[in-house]
């Protein structure tokens, strides 16, 4: 079993050298089309199916749901600061950590889908509102220490949400699979 493969089934974000219109819109519809495609995703599961991790030592559908919606709401943000502020430096947050608070252990998804639904409405007005000189604006990332532009974000949430759809779609596709593997280790 190749573990990277699972961990990153789209493999990892790597901007193009030369980002263009075109790379942005479909970035933009991509966002556009991920709380749907995440809804239609896990529409028919239950909880035990929720709680399939999607490799072993993984996140479970679950946890992937409600992350993908703290991620989003920070992903606006940092969009939004970079819009506003000059080289903003945004505040990281431990995913690990909130991935094991009780609101991301929860079995209902529906208000972290409700919440991507309304979140990326707004991102996905605004992305397409900004002119070649907003999409140069940056920010600072301490854990990385370098700067972001918002084109490079807009590449980076387009694949964070293909990214954890994937992974919602293997462990579904794994039926639990998963399960086995982490309590044989």
């Amino acid at each position: 079993m190749d573990i990277e493969k699972l961990k990153f089934p789209i493999g990892e974000f790597t901007p193009p050298a030369a980002i263009t219109r075109e790379h942005i819109e479909t970035w933009i519809n991509d966002l556009e089309a991920f709380p749907k495609s995440l809804r239609s995703a896990t529409k028919d599961l239950d909880i035990e199916a929720l709680n399939w991790p999607y490799r072993p030592e993984g996140w479970t559908i679950k946890q992937v749901v409600h992350h993908c919606a703290d991620s989003h709401l920070n992903s606006i943000m940092r969009f939004k600061l970079a819009l506003t502020e000059d080289v903003p430096t945004i505040r990281p947050y431990d995913q690990d950590r909130w991935s094991l608070l009780p609101d991301a252990q929860n079995d209902d998804i529906s208000s972290s889908l409700s919440i991507l639904d309304g979140l990326h409405d707004r991102l996905v007005q605004l992305l397409r509102s900004l002119d070649d000189r907003q999409l140069e604006r940056t920010f600072f990332h301490p854990e990385h220490q370098e700067e972001f532009s918002v084109k490079v974000n807009i590449g980076v949430y387009a694949w964070h949400s293909n990214h954890h759809l994937a992974h919602v779609r293997q462990a579904i596709d794994s039926e639990g699979a998963c399960l086995d593997l982490k309590t044989q280790s």
